[in-house]
């Protein structure tokens, strides 16, 4: 979300999302309030720094871990103020595994912690169990919340293509198997008994690894999804796993009269069932509408008015759904 302001952010998506508020990320605030940040946050045992505005591993824990924390607890407090007596689902995310390894360096080099086999399996397993507690206290503040556990894993397709940059940028450093890569967001995605999905908002989403890997949803935007790839949507929902679709693109400084009509957004999702040729019938109690990434990057209006505009797809779609079906 836009914005610095935590109550500010979950005033608006409580106000626009009623059936499924999430805890937002503020970017805005800087370091430790980004993605990578917010992990670094919640990881045990494993200190992180910042230098140079890139996150390290360092040796000792530091004023840049502190403040994450101090950030991600405003946060939570702000949640547990404004949604007091909310009973239904609630959306956590947090960096993934692979992701956090493609984002975080090394302490004695500027190299990211991916190419460091032990590192990886060190802030997994820290990752894990810092997600557990966290998961734990939101639903010792909020109790009624019925938690969704989303990992962000945008860095996931270049892990596998062996495609993350080394620090001179000259060399990539090696792809991780797809069995390996499986493993860890399987380890932490079972580590909490939330309901686990994986989003991914990078060409390429490993969709059949996702699922095997035990998310009950992906994740994606669908202006990603290549024509190749709808099999294995196909395979996923059919396997009846949730779809989170990122259904309307923001561009940058651009004002909600040139966005799509609802009526279209929800016409795109059914569209894409009728190509991978799985009846429509039931699609609006398995996918959710939602904006593609780049919330964070307009302003707190235009935020306001795309998670709207979606809420007014989800509510058009089975009445399309129905207009479609012989």
């Amino acid at each position: 979300m836009p914005g610095t302001d935590p109550a500010e952010a979950v005033a608006v998506i409580l106000g626009e999302l009623p059936d499924l508020p999430h805890l937002p990320e503020l970017p805005a605030r800087g370091a430790g309030a980004d993605m990578t940040g917010r992990a670094a946050s919640m990881l045990v045992d494993i200190p992180v720094e910042t230098t140079a505005g890139r996150w390290k591993l360092a040796a000792r824990p530091g004023l840049d871990q502190r403040r994450a924390a101090e950030l991600l607890a405003r946060d939570l407090d702000a949640a547990q103020e404004a949604a007091a007596g909310w009973a239904g689902p609630f959306k956590i995310q947090v960096c993934g595994p692979w992701t956090l390894a493609a984002t975080v360096e090394l302490s004695r080099s500027q190299n990211p912690a991916l190419a460091d086999p032990a590192a990886v399996a060190d802030l997994t397993v820290s990752l894990a169990e810092g997600i557990a507690a966290h998961v734990a206290e939101v639903r010792s503040r909020i109790p009624g919340a019925r938690v969704l556990l989303q990992l962000d894993e945008s860095a996931l397709p270049a892990v596998l293509a062996g495609s993350v940059p080394t620090a001179s940028g000259l060399n990539r450093v090696g792809a991780v198997d797809s069995t390996v890569a499986c493993g860890g967001l399987r380890s932490v995605l079972s580590a909490t008994t939330a309901f686990g999905l994986v989003h991914c908002c990078a060409p390429g989403i490993p969709l059949r690894m996702l699922k095997d890997a035990g998310a009950r949803a992906v994740a994606f935007d669908l202006s990603l999804l290549r024509r190749g790839e709808e099999e294995g949507l196909a395979e996923v929902v059919e396997a009846g796993l949730g779809v989170l679709a990122g259904v309307l693109q923001i561009p940058e400084r651009s004002a909600p009269g040139g966005w799509p009509p609802a009526g279209e957004l929800a016409s795109d999702v059914i569209g894409l069932w009728h190509r991978m040729g799985i009846p429509p019938a039931g699609l609006d109690r398995q996918v959710v509408l939602a904006p593609a990434c780049g919330l964070a990057g307009t302003s707190p209006a235009g935020a306001r008015a795309a998670l709207a505009r979606c809420r007014e797809a989800a509510r058009l779609l089975p009445e399309l759904i129905e207009e479609r079906t012989p």
